[in-house]
């Protein structure tokens, strides 16, 4: 684990693996996930030649926790890391929040360090409205205020844990050491999240972006993969099969399949 700061003098971490040389992939995870839930894809990565950057964003992992954190302040601390590492023609993949996250930096700064990103199982717009029916299963203006207020709603959908088999082995493995109650901060960081609309950032992206979805995601259906890539001037989509949200844990073969066939045809390793 190594250190970097960002602006405000917050501490931020990654984990370098591979060779140097390499395009860098940098994982970002999503909301109370640390690096580590990339666990699976880090091999496979390294094996295909890219440099994998897995980082903990404040407030996640072993990163600092300065208090409360907008998703301003994530895409600016995306921001930090490619310019810290001096990163370009890097892939941006994040999972959840921290597919959000690469919009928030996107929509705030320059795009000239980036080559491609993976959104993971995130659709762009996570409230239902008119034209767009792929936010999150029962958020919409009438609850746009108090939905997320306590948590993260049980919607029932998806497959149940229990269910889950192998799948939840891995999501256990991958999540390990996370704290399930949320403070107010994280409370108030859910909201900003869910009340983001990233659309049109989306729809003036310049580079190669592939929209992942499990197709039993317990949060959102799987039409949003598809939906979000008709946005993107470069846009592609794929649905993986017996996967929930955490798409990259609980089917991480087909999804690093999906990953590596799109890296290899718009931004090779080498």
């Amino acid at each position: 684990m190594t250190t970097l700061v960002a602006d405000d003098g917050v501490r931020l971490d990654y984990t370098a693996h591979g060779d140097p040389a390499g395009r860098a992939v940098v994982l970002l995870a999503g909301f109370k996930a640390a690096a580590t839930s990339w666990r699976y894809q880090v091999a496979p990565l390294v094996a295909a030649g890219f440099r994998v950057l897995t980082v903990d964003l404040r407030g996640h992992g072993a990163a600092e926790r300065p208090g409360a954190v907008a998703m301003d302040r994530r895409g600016r601390d995306v921001g930090a890391v490619l310019d810290a590492l001096d990163l370009h023609g890097a892939v941006l993949v994040g999972g959840s929040m921290g597919a959000s996250s690469i919009w928030s930096y996107l929509a705030q700064g320059d795009a000239d360090r980036v080559a491609a990103v993976v959104s993971v199982d995130q659709t762009p717009a996570m409230l239902n409205a008119e034209g767009w029916p792929h936010g999150f299963y029962g958020y919409d203006e009438s609850v746009a205020d108090t939905y997320f207020a306590a948590g993260i709603p049980d919607t029932g959908k998806g497959t149940p844990l229990a269910r889950r088999g192998l799948r939840l082995v891995r999501l256990l493995r991958a999540m390990r050491g996370a704290e399930r109650t949320l403070s107010p901060d994280e409370l108030a960081l859910l909201h900003d999240h869910a009340t983001r609309d990233w659309r049109q950032v989306v729809a003036t992206a310049t580079m190669p972006v592939l929209f992942v979805a499990g197709a039993d995601s317990e949060f959102w259906p799987s039409t949003h993969a598809a939906a979000s890539a008709a946005l993107a001037p470069r846009g592609e989509s794929a649905v993986i099969a017996r996967d929930g949200h955490a798409a990259n844990v609980e089917q991480p073969r087909e999804f690093n399949r999906v990953v590596l066939e799109f890296l290899g045809r718009v931004a090779p390793a080498r």
